[in-house]
């Protein structure tokens, strides 16, 4: 199950503040502070801490099944996406991974593979990093820029299966270009990184509205 993704950015406060406005909750930041790593998590706000020139290494963000982390760059940066897999998807996915020359780091709580397109891929096999399983908060496509084609050959060959909800363009720049998430509040806004959103219900309702004006017009 595609879950996750993750981008650098020089946004930071911005970027946390856009998604709590569509529903996401703040689970934890992690940022360096007079040289050590400390947390600065909720009922911390922004107003405690802002003034304290804290380089945040993560700050996550929850809804249902996704979840949504973003750190300080100097410029924006996307780093990787995420799959909830088993440990038998695992297992066979960092297989393919070795046969294709990806690289592959399994750590104690996620595994990374490199791909050749310029981003990397999280497998994670535990459930405790998204809220529930039930909420109706998914993400279902993502369109991303890479600078070489492939990428679905790529990902069908990965994980031994079409990987139906992503798709691909070629760009200057890698990065998501677009994603569409059910249960997100508002549709067809832009993140601070340039990820345009789409709610999918709120979608299929404006295109119902249209058809059905278009209706009314034509008679």
């Amino acid at each position: 199950m595609l879950f996750h993704y993750h981008f650098w950015t020089p946004y930071v406060e911005e970027t946390e503040k856009f998604y709590e406005d569509n529903g996401f909750r703040i689970s934890q930041r992690i940022g360096k502070y007079e040289g050590d790593f400390q947390t600065f998590n909720p009922p911390l706000t922004w107003n405690d801490f802002r003034e304290k020139n804290i380089l945040f290494r993560i700050i996550e963000t929850r809804k249902g099944t996704v979840n949504i982390t973003f750190g300080y760059g100097k410029k924006i940066m996307f780093d990787h996406i995420g799959f909830l897999v088993s440990m038998e998807e695992h297992n066979k996915i960092c297989d393919n991974a070795k046969k294709m020359n990806w690289e592959v780091k399994v750590g104690e709580r996620r595994t990374f593979i490199t791909t050749p397109y310029e981003f990397k891929i999280e497998l994670q096999i535990h459930l405790d990093v998204i809220d529930t399983t039930t909420d109706i908060a998914e993400i279902e496509q993502l369109k991303m820029v890479t600078k070489m084609k492939g990428l679905e050959n790529g990902l069908s060959i990965l994980f031994s299966k079409p990987v139906k909800n992503i798709s691909s363009v070629v760009g200057d720049e890698v990065t998501i270009k677009e994603a569409v998430i059910k249960g997100f509040l508002s549709s067809n806004n832009v993140d601070p990184n340039g990820v345009r959103i789409f709610d999918s219900f709120l979608v299929s309702k404006q295109l119902f509205l249209v058809e059905l004006t278009s209706s009314f017009v034509k008679y």
